[in-house]
């Protein structure tokens, strides 16, 4: 053992017992999950033009082309830095676009999952490839921004419907309601010491060094995730000019 505060050990009969009765909560927080699923499923929802632009590699496409022929579009608003280099982009973005990788479980129950980008196409392209990301990318033009956001923000998540030629949207989240997309944190609240986060719950001696002000997706500079890809010897050169200062996360949010 370290100096640092660990819980107390005890004989297996005396643990099972503690995860015994903790499970008993764990089931009650599942079924109300559930039952907060089924209100969601249970939501009206509201027309958007189907013809909205985006912009592709291949040109601009409407909205309803997203959907590439399923009913449902899961659609990931991602954040963006105009100029900055890929030190200085979004790192909670980046964080949870990231961790989106399999997409054939999506399409076997009619869904698309698309990311859309703040920024103009052919940088944000350049970022997603650097990242190694395969997932449908679309830049959102200036015109678009009234049709999706509606007085909302990137950074949030949105699910479309597309019954025939009309397109509705049938609920959004932003802030810590994005977290489902994160698997990482699903996995960290499994371990003793959680997320390390400045704001949990934790005993005290538990380390916290992460304050959820967009450090806590960053190391030495840049998001964490793009590490491996420069160790990798992935070009992150997103335009030809000089790179300028990382941007305060816009993905940083309250905890409530």
């Amino acid at each position: 053992m370290t100096e640092m505060n660990t819980p107390p050990v005890v004989s297996r009969r005396e643990w099972l017992a503690a995860v015994d009765t903790l499970r008993d909560r764990e089931k009650a927080h599942t079924r109300e999950g559930d039952a907060i699923a089924a209100a969601r499923r249970r939501l009206p929802m509201t027309e958007v033009d189907p013809s909205t632009p985006l912009v592709t590699g291949h040109g601009t496409v409407p909205l309803i082309d997203v959907f590439e022929g399923r009913t449902q579009l899961f659609a990931s608003y991602h954040m963006w830095h105009d100029g900055r280099s890929a030190a200085g982009q979004c790192e909670g973005c980046t964080f949870f676009t990231g961790q989106v990788r399999e997409l054939s479980y999506l399409h076997q129950r009619d869904v698309t999952f698309a990311a859309f980008c703040q920024g103009p196409y052919a940088e944000s392209d350049r970022y997603r490839r650097f990242m190694g990301w395969e997932m449908p990318w679309y830049s959102v033009p200036a015109e678009s921004y009234e049709r999706l956001l509606a007085d909302r923000h990137f950074g949030m998540k949105a699910s479309y419907f597309r019954d025939g030629d009309h397109v509705y949207e049938t609920y959004w989240t932003t802030g810590r309601g994005v977290e489902p997309m994160a698997a990482s944190y699903g996995i960290l609240d499994m371990t003793v010491h959680g997320r390390k986060e400045a704001w949990e719950d934790s005993p005290p001696g538990w380390p916290q060094p992460y304050e959820t002000d967009g450090r806590q997706f960053r190391k030495d500079g840049r998001p964490t995730a793009q590490w491996a890809r420069i160790t990798a010897g992935h070009d992150d050169n997103l335009h030809n000019t000089p790179p300028g200062p990382a941007t305060p996360s816009c993905c940083s949010r309250p905890v409530a």
